[in-house]
């Protein structure tokens, strides 16, 4: 479908699971090669296919970004699009929020974003080439949502970081955007429905079943519905998109 992608190099951050995943397996599907990156990959950088590699990464680690974006460098030559999906999430009420929370929070969902951004950025600028890159923020960037207060802190500031680097790399052809995923079924979301019920009292399904009364499109979404539109950033049909958040909510946020 986006046969331009088959020429380009594509680092995915959060590749062990979840949208990272998901992903991971749509770029390949479109014949690019494939970094995937994540903490529960063994160390090093290793080819496992012919389009696909595998790298152990901390992405709140500056110093493990730099080494890992110089060995992709030194080995594949460049890196054209760039999706930052690792994430993770603390649940508890603000009053109830402890700093090691708010510091993990932020350390990998916003810190962990922008080292990854700025790593291939800077080296497209050295090359002087154009490339893609695509943030995973969410819809909790542009609502507040209750028992997630350093999570939502978090997604804001990816939205920022959006922004702001958008308008820098624009001259040099380097566009920016985010993708704001609604509820999708994750590992992580089933975790978060388990440990939301328990500080609401309310049991895992049923908050299954709130999550789905507020999407207008009546289901939660798929990791799926977040990969298709990160094809699309990533692709020749969005050359004139940036600094954008896209919405992949079901209809549950509209702005």
């Amino acid at each position: 479908m986006f046969d331009e992608l088959r020429n380009r190099v594509v680092f995915v951050s959060g590749a062990g699971s979840g949208i990272g995943a998901g992903i991971v397996d749509a770029f390949l599907a479109e014949g690019a090669t494939v970094i995937g990156a994540d903490l529960t990959l063994p160390a090093g950088v290793h080819q496992i296919a012919e389009r696909e590699w595998a790298v152990n990464l901390d992405v709140s680690d500056e110093h493990a970004v730099e080494e890992v974006l110089d060995a992709i460098t030194d080995r594949i030559g460049t890196i054209d699009v760039a999706v930052t999906a690792a994430g993770t999430s603390t649940l508890g009420f603000a009053t109830e929020t402890t700093g090691s929370d708010w510091d993990r929070n932020l350390d990998v969902n916003a810190k962990g974003s922008f080292l990854i951004a700025r790593g291939v950025s800077r080296r497209l600028l050295e090359q002087e080439r154009t490339g893609r890159i695509v943030f995973i923020a969410s819809q909790a960037g542009k609502n507040g949502y209750r028992g997630m207060t350093a999570y939502v802190a978090s997604k804001h500031a990816v939205l920022g970081v959006t922004k702001t680097m958008a308008v820098e790399l624009a001259p040099h052809g380097i566009t920016v955007n985010a993708i704001c995923p609604g509820i999708i079924e994750t590992p992580m979301k089933h975790r978060e429905r388990v440990e939301g019920g328990a500080i609401r009292g309310m049991s895992a399904e049923e908050v299954a079943a709130e999550d789905r009364s507020q999407v207008p499109l009546g289901r939660t979404g798929t990791v799926h519905d977040v990969a298709g539109v990160a094809l699309f950033l990533a692709s020749d049909l969005a050359s004139y998109m940036t600094g954008q958040g896209l919405n992949v909510t079901g209809g549950m946020t509209m702005h």
